[in-house]
């Protein structure tokens, strides 16, 4: 077949890599500039390629179209070729169609996937499973198919844009963890659609099939009164408290040795042990799994502890129910708490009463913080702004005092003042590091 992949990522490259090995003729375009490393591959491989522009007449002689999901079904190249009859997949459809015979999980929501598909993969390892963890988290979907054997599990972090774009996939697990307001600006401002795209993760599955979901979550519990699927259905309550141990299925789990700490990690450690217990792991070896996991960077991470303050890179707190998690899991009156960025329609309202519970300061480290200042200066005895993460690192120093906590949790995206969410946490990381070493000289 001819294959064009539409952009350069590592969602299309992982596509046009997975293209190339099964002997199909691979062009890749890209709109913008490739990355490096992504150039360099291509090369490496023979696939041919273009960047900074579309090519219609090119594109056009496509069999199939691989889509990124970072681009929009209304983008003009994509209305284009599919008015031209071709047919638009996504990344993780066309991975999919290579691995028939892969045991494949799928799991989304709009907050905690990454942590719940890493925790999960980790626990799945630890019962002795060969998976390979990927999606919307480290390597793509396609790339994972290419590099690991047929009988490999498959464990995926999926969002939202990668489900928009599937037709045949089917995760024979699925698990949808909450559905609050995020990305609203490519669903029109309309929270259904946004919510719809989250439930096609279970609209192929079969009988046999597992769909677990938050039975506490408003959206899920609406949905799930219209549900005409076929899967099987546990609904898993958010956990009451933070207390030490954890009950899942009849078992009970100690988290004292685990990373994972508020009521949030709790819910989506729930999740992860209920898919583990679900493909035969003995729940000795689930809580050797929570001992020992590590979270990836930027979520809920302790940098330090210095002077008998707590700093913490909360990075990837992007949107609202986010920031909540993070608040919830802190202490009283004693967070500075660090947020900002570009506002993607967000609502500050429901977090007002949290943070007059627990912010002491609020630091606003954007270009436009109008809204943060609006909604939180009545509430936060002190509220201040940074135009970068150098001055709002050594505001937080100044007015941290001993069991205070300083916390980044922006509940915004951040291409205001940086690259992506991990540029900013490290940032943050570097600058925390370089203060503490500056008062240790």
């Amino acid at each position: 077949m001819k294959v064009v992949v539409l952009g350069g990522g590592e969602s299309g490259t992982g596509a046009a890599l997975l293209a190339t090995a099964r002997g199909h003729e691979v062009f890749l375009s890209e709109k913008g500039r490739l990355a490096p490393k992504f150039r360099a591959e291509l090369q490496r491989h023979g696939i041919a390629y273009e960047e900074g522009q579309h090519s219609m007449e090119r594109l056009q002689q496509a069999d199939v179209v691989v889509k990124s999901p970072g681009i929009p079904n209304d983008a003009p190249v994509v209305v284009r070729l599919r008015q031209a009859g071709k047919e638009v997949i996504g990344e993780i459809e066309w991975a999919a169609r290579h691995a028939p015979t892969s045991r494949i999980i799928g799991i989304t929501g709009s907050n905690g996937k990454t942590t719940t598909t890493l925790l999960t993969g980790h626990l799945l390892q630890m019962g002795q499973w060969q998976v390979a963890v990927g999606g919307n988290v480290g390597k793509s979907f396609a790339r994972n198919v290419l590099l690991y054997p047929d009988d490999v599990m498959h464990v995926l972090e999926l969002s939202s844009f990668q489900l928009d774009d599937i037709a045949t996939f089917r995760p024979q697990v699925a698990a949808i963890l909450n559905i609050t307001p995020d990305h609203l600006d490519r669903y029109d401002f309309q929270m259904e659609r946004y919510v719809a795209a989250k439930f096609r993760i279970a609209m192929n599955q079969q009988p046999h099939d597992l769909l677990i979901l938050n039975a506490d979550d408003i959206h899920i519990q609406t949905w799930k009164e219209h549900y005409q699927g076929n899967a099987q259905i546990i609904l898993q309550p958010m956990p009451k408290g933070g207390g030490e141990h954890l009950h899942v299925a009849g078992h009970t789990f100690d988290m004292r040795q685990s990373q994972l700490r508020g009521p949030h990690n709790y819910f989506n450690a729930a999740v992860a042990i209920r898919i583990a217990l679900h493909e035969g792991v003995a729940p000795a070896l689930i809580q050797q799994g929570l001992n020992t996991f590590r979270n990836a960077p930027h979520r809920l991470e302790v940098i330090m502890h210095h002077g008998g303050v707590t700093w913490i890179n909360d990075s990837k707190a992007t949107n609202v129910d986010a920031v909540r998690f993070a608040l919830t899991a802190m202490p009283d009156q004693h967070v500075i708490w660090i947020a900002g960025g570009i506002d993607k329609g967000n609502n500050y309202e429901p977090l007002r009463s949290l943070v007059r519970q627990k912010v002491k300061a609020l630091i606003c480290l954007g270009i436009d913080n109008a809204a943060l200042l609006r909604v939180f200066e009545p509430v936060v005895p002190y509220v201040s702004e940074a135009r970068s993460m150098a001055q709002a690192v050594a505001q937080a120093n100044q007015l941290a005092q001993k069991g205070d906590t300083v916390l980044l949790s922006p509940a915004c995206a951040s291409f205001d003042l940086f690259d992506n969410y991990m540029d900013r946490g490290d940032q943050f990381k570097n600058r925390v590091r370089l203060l503490v070493k500056e008062a240790n000289h």
